[in-house]
């Protein structure tokens, strides 16, 4: 042992239990902040991701073979930010190829099949 560490050892110890008591409770105080913060917005968050696969998938698709009702719903849809129960009904091959499309991008992206929009009552 040489003198110099034994000399400094015990005059240094308490300053690093205190560094170290410091960062401890600052990580944990963080990560509890963290459990503590509110969740997400879920519904406005899975919203904005089927806005966002609706938009892609139209830009990729196009417009041409779905009908005004099957666009009509999914503008309702989207304006009421994904909460209303909205009647969109795929009915010709466009609009079934669009809405396999959409099924497939929600599901990726962590939303439930009751989210989507799609239903035919007749």
């Amino acid at each position: 042992m040489n003198g110099r560490n034994s000399a400094a050892a015990p005059a240094h110890r308490p300053l690093l239990r205190t560094a170290a008591a410091l960062a401890f409770f600052s990580i944990g105080g963080t990560f509890a902040a963290a459990q503590q913060s509110p969740a997400s917005d879920w519904p406005t968050e899975k919203c904005n991701r089927y806005k966002k696969a609706y938009e892609q998938a139209l830009n990729r698709q196009g417009k041409q073979g779905l009908g005004r009702d099957f666009l009509a719903g999914h503008d309702a849809f989207l304006a009421s930010n994904c909460q209303s129960r909205a009647e969109v009904c795929a009915r010709s091959k466009e609009e079934l190829e669009l809405a396999n499309k959409l099924v497939l991008m929600a599901m990726n992206s962590g939303m439930s099949g009751t989210f989507l929009p799609f239903n035919c009552r007749s």
